[in-house]
């Protein structure tokens, strides 16, 4: 194969392959997110997926399984501590964490509430560890009567703030979320969330006009890298906020799944080298996090569908990985990430097919194998599987 010239990788947020040694300390013993959802529904349709040598990998179980499949297929381990975006996302770009985000499960200390109070003049409601979509309705109908924004958090290292569009216009809850961003920085808390939403009471309902607001990684990305090596670096849906900005040429906020695909594909037709890193959050957001199983393995179906799109898309001197960065299992009672593997798919129209890449001992091989691609020196985190899938 002639040198790459271009990557692109697909993470399905919360896309987990099953619990880790170590997720029984986390609360998560049970947890896998594909076979589970594939279960409850009684069987993914998801073709594209199944051949690419989903079902082939290592403790899936409830994946069908396909004698040739085209891409080639292998599962990650986190070593990171901790089950959040920024952890898996990080990881994969070689920053490795030794210790988790702080967490605040029995809701924010006074200190934190009052700094807050003082330096956006917004009072509050909840400080609790809650559902988005459960404390809007809880707390919806006081936050517009009283004007206090709705400030929550959950088993992540997240500070959430809430607020009715028209009682807060988004810009102004976009200021009031950087104001205290630069407070939070302090207490190493990962991601400060902008959450609009519309409706009245007994029909509310969140906006598009989600945004995070991140810590920036401690050390220098693969994505920092591959920039400063003068190649095109896109990064679509969340992945800018996840990298509080940093390594990207160009970024691109999307509405849904599918416009994340969309906006893939015109990146694929727009961007000939660099890479392109798309995060497609729905899985998530919308359906982990909400324990909707159905509405899980629908997502994977729309998503699935879309891949022959991208694959038309692809030359011959591109890599094409989908992967995840946790588990978000929707048939849990838990409502929030889960510690688990998560797939590695590998293709490539002039890369080997079928080769089974094992148990990825981090989720920085990822990273790793983009240093070797676009000849990158100095990264040590992970191990480049690069060599295994050239022809």
């Amino acid at each position: 194969m002639s040198a790459v010239k271009r990557a692109v990788i697909m993470v399905f947020d919360g896309f987990g392959a099953g619990a880790l040694p170590d997720a029984p300390s986390y609360g998560d013993a049970g947890s896998h997110t594909i076979d589970n959802v594939s279960r409850a529904v009684g069987k993914l349709h998801i073709p594209n997926l199944v051949g690419f040598g989903l079902g082939l990998i290592e403790g899936i179980n409830a994946v069908e399984k396909t004698l040739t499949p085209i891409a080639s297929y292998g599962r990650m381990r986190e070593v990171s501590p901790g089950k959040d975006t920024e952890t898996g996302h990080w990881e994969m770009s070689g920053v490795i964490l030794d210790k988790p985000f702080p967490t605040y499960p029995g809701g924010f200390p006074p200190e934190i509430m009052e700094r807050f109070t003082k330096a956006t003049g917004y009072g509050w409601l909840g400080n609790c560890a809650a559902s988005g979509t459960k404390i809007i309705e809880a707390l919806g109908a006081e936050h517009i009567r009283t004007g206090r924004l709705i400030v929550y958090t959950s088993a992540d290292s997240v500070f959430q703030i809430a607020g009715h569009v028209d009682v807060i216009p988004v810009e102004e809850l976009y200021r009031v979320c950087e104001i205290a961003r630069e407070l939070l920085y302090e207490y190493n808390i990962g991601r400060v969330i902008a959450r609009p939403f519309a409706g009245h009471p007994g029909d509310f309902r969140r906006t598009d006009g989600r945004r995070d607001y991140s810590l920036a990684p401690c050390s220098e990305t693969i994505i920092e890298k591959i920039k400063a090596a003068g190649q095109n670096v896109v990064g679509i849906g969340k992945i800018g906020d996840i990298f509080a900005h940093r390594g990207l040429t160009f970024e691109a906020h999307t509405k849904n799944n599918m416009d994340g695909i969309d906006k893939t594909i015109a990146a694929l037709k727009e961007s000939k080298t660099g890479l392109i890193f798309t995060n497609l959050g729905d899985f998530d957001t919308l359906y982990g996090h909400r324990n909707d199983a159905v509405g899980y393995a629908n997502a994977l179906f729309e998503a699935d569908a879309r891949l022959p799109e991208i694959i038309a898309a692809l030359d011959e001197r591109d890599v094409f990985i989908i992967t995840g960065d946790h588990g978000c299992d929707p048939t849990t009672q838990s409502t929030d990430h889960s510690r688990e593997y998560v797939p590695l798919l590998v293709y490539g129209k002039g890369l080997k097919p079928g080769v089974n890449l094992g148990t990825r001992l981090s989720f920085a091989d990822v990273g790793a194998t983009l240093a070797e691609v676009f000849s990158i020196k100095g990264f040590k985190a992970g191990k480049s599987f690069f060599s295994e899938i050239l022809m």
